[in-house]
């Protein structure tokens, strides 16, 4: 069967991916993405991701794969390890993971043993689950010790981590947050873990692009392996990568590939290196200040408004919101915003006294509204709306009034204008927009 020549194969090959495909475009096309974990991709890193890289097994590294043909192949990928060692002033990268768990998964494994103690920030005080909740592998494999943040300031208690280390004397400590607002001081928790011989393993998935705009702290001089994902701030495919030492360079090898995966998604590293040259850019310097004044403004407004913010503010791209104070759960919360087509998600506040199903809080981040060009005249006026949204939950037709009005706003910072090739354009038309 040969290669399908049609105007627009997907539609006639699967018409009901075809329609999920036109419907979740318009829900990005007219809704307001506040997800601190996701983003726009470019145009570039689209094409390069949904090219005929999909179709190559290249099992290995470059210059040393168990399948012929893989001579282009081996250019996209060491263009992105290059890429990301300069970036991040690291000495070894590798760029296969297929997410951030598999990156902290291949990290655990070179170095650890099943039942080896690590400590790592709870989940419920903004930690990642794969740093040890109980319902993860990790948590299923190793003796996890949880750290946690103060409970007058909500910040990381470094006094308590290192009370930990000495009282546990872990084989690794992990830095890093899916949920934590504020910088981390990656050479306090290297000189930690030092004092007690731990690896120390740093995951900054989400402020990877401020640190690659030299906004936040990198943790490369400090630690000895910094996982970190391709998506979120960094505005590329969804993916994983680790950075490395020399020293650790084999070990993290051999532990992504044969250790936990197979074949590399080829296309998704081509679009990682896509991803990558874009962060070398200039204008990605000026974006990531957008993300950060973005955040500050909004954030601002809402305590304006009587919104309790956890840790006071922020350093990075999100903030979490307490709703105690107007009564409700962040559960509801969320659901209302949906219908008032903002997206954003509930989240556990330090200390939660609600489970997390229902949870006290939300969490706003500000990539995804800063790739569409919005600036803080338009964080002020989201604001505005989920105070109004939250304060009414009984008022339908103002949820009505509020997606109304998000969809024309949207609609002026439009995403993916004239991308030919992918058809985009007319599946905005199918579902009007």
């Amino acid at each position: 069967m040969g290669v399908e020549a049609m105007e627009n194969p997907l539609q006639v090959v699967d018409p009901e991916i075809y329609d999920a495909v036109c419907r979740d475009l318009h829900r990005q096309l007219t809704r307001l993405d506040l997800i601190a974990a996701e983003n726009y991709v470019s145009t570039a890193v689209m094409i390069a991701t949904g090219s005929v890289m999909t179709n190559k097994y290249a099992e290995g590294y470059p210059g040393a794969r168990y399948y012929g043909g893989c001579e282009f192949i081996d250019i996209a990928e060491r263009l992105a390890i290059e890429r990301a060692k300069e970036i991040f002033e690291a000495e070894h990268a590798n760029v296969q993971p297929h997410c951030g768990t598999q990156a902290n998964m291949a990290v655990y494994f070179a170095v650890l043993k099943p039942g080896d103690t690590i400590m790592a920030l709870d989940l419920a005080h903004g930690g990642h689950l794969s740093h040890g909740a109980p319902k993860s592998f990790c948590g299923a494999l190793y003796n996890v010790i949880p750290y946690g943040v103060s409970r007058e300031t909500e910040t990381l208690d470094l006094d308590q981590v290192r009370d930990l280390a000495r009282k546990h004397r872990p084989r690794m400590i992990v830095t890093g947050a899916s949920a934590y607002p504020r910088f981390i001081s990656f050479r306090q928790f290297a000189e930690i873990a030092r004092e007690v011989d731990a690896y120390l393993l740093a995951d900054v998935a989400h402020p990877a692009g401020l640190i690659a705009a030299c906004l936040h702290p990198s943790p490369v001089p400090y630690a000895d392996f910094v996982t970190a994902t391709t998506h979120k701030t960094m505005r590329g495919p969804r993916g994983g990568i680790i950075l490395c030492r020399k020293e650790y360079a084999a070990k993290i090898d051999a532990q992504v590939f044969p250790g936990i995966q197979g074949g590399p998604m080829m296309h998704v590293i081509a679009g990682k290196a896509v991803a990558l040259k874009e962060a070398l850019q200039p204008e990605f310097l000026d974006y990531q200040l957008q993300i950060l004044a973005n955040c500050q403004a909004m954030l601002q407004e809402l305590a304006r408004r009587g919104y309790r913010i956890v840790t006071g503010g922020s350093d990075n791209h999100l903030f979490l919101v307490d709703l105690r104070n107007v009564g409700m759960t962040g559960r509801l919360a969320c659901q209302l915003l949906d219908e008032a087509g903002i997206t954003l998600n509930q989240n556990l506040i330090p200390f939660d006294p609600r489970s997390a199903r229902e949870t006290s809080g939300i969490r706003i981040g500000t990539p995804a509204v800063t790739t569409r060009g919005m600036r803080e005249p338009e964080m002020i006026q989201i604001a505005a709306w989920i105070d109004q949204v939250l304060r009414s939950p009984d008022d339908s037709a103002l949820r009505a009034r509020v997606r109304a009005e998000v969809e024309e706003l949207c609609l002026r910072f439009p995403i993916y204008t004239g991308l030919s090739g992918a058809h985009l354009p007319e599946l905005a038309a199918r579902v009007g927009v």
